[in-house]
């Protein structure tokens, strides 16, 4: 089932993706259910949101792809490297990436992003993917420049925008066979199964759920394959996860300060 949250008509609500329409739910399904209203919305009269604003953090695993360990000049950490990005980083489907005056390497991480829907703490990888939501797709924009600079990653990982997440949220999804593509331009940059992933869903939430209570509605960004790189102003960036769909970003330069 894939669930978008949109505006129609000055409203924020959520539907149930049915090929090209959206059955309007009562309210948000997290919390509400999945009770409709008997409305229909055109997916064309829609403009798509974030399907989800993460209700106190987005946490993310760095370097969960051997491969993309290796561009970035290292091995993979034996253990999931967790970052936080803060929850204003988030922008929907079509919304625009700003890339900040400070940085003059921004890039793109096409990810796979898992929804948390139940409070979850020191919960075990058996049990972890009954506190699962459902899955969207993820950009972790970065600015690589001031990554390397600082030492940490909050600066360079957490500015305004650098967290497109949607289109929708696929509660069935099964990432056994799925892929992950990143397009810039339509030129792909990224191309990987998403079983090349090095820690599993359900292990990254076993150990991040050790670490902090995870609430509904926070999002998991589970780490990049290879093929990182640059964009630049007037780019369109495309992230595409088979069986959820296609997450696309224009970007724009930041106005100068006065």
């Amino acid at each position: 089932m894939k669930i978008a949250r949109f505006s129609h008509n000055d409203a924020i609500q959520y539907g149930i993706l049915d090929e090209q329409e959206l059955v309007v739910l009562a309210g948000d399904p997290m919390f509400a259910g999945f009770d409709t209203t008997g409305e229909r919305v055109p997916l064309a009269d829609a403009a798509l949101l974030a399907p989800v604003i993460p209700r106190s953090k987005v946490v993310c695993v760095g370097k969960n792809y051997h491969d993309h360990a290796a561009e970035m000049g290292g091995v993979a950490p034996e253990e999931p490297l967790l970052f936080l990005k803060p929850n204003t980083s988030v922008i929907g489907p079509g919304d625009t990436i700003v890339r900040p005056t400070l940085s003059e390497q921004t890039e793109h991480e096409g990810e796979l992003a898992v929804v948390i829907g139940r409070i979850a703490k020191n919960v075990k990888a058996e049990n972890a993917l009954d506190y699962v939501f459902g899955y969207t797709v993820a950009n972790d924009v970065t600015a690589r420049d001031l990554q390397r600079k600082d030492g940490q990653w909050t600066r360079g990982k957490g500015f305004d925008t650098f967290c497109p997440l949607g289109p929708v949220i696929e509660t069935e999804f099964d990432d056994a066979d799925a892929t992950i593509e990143t397009r810039v331009n339509g030129e792909v940059r990224q191309h990987a199964p998403l079983s090349d992933m090095i820690h599993s869903v359900a292990d990254i939430i076993e150990y991040a759920s050790a670490v902090f209570t995870l609430l509904p509605g926070d999002v998991i960004l589970t780490g990049t394959p290879a093929g990182v790189g640059r964009f630049a102003a007037g780019d369109t960036v495309e992230v595409e996860v088979s069986g959820i769909g296609i997450l696309r970003n224009t970007v724009r330069d930041a106005l100068p300060v006065a």
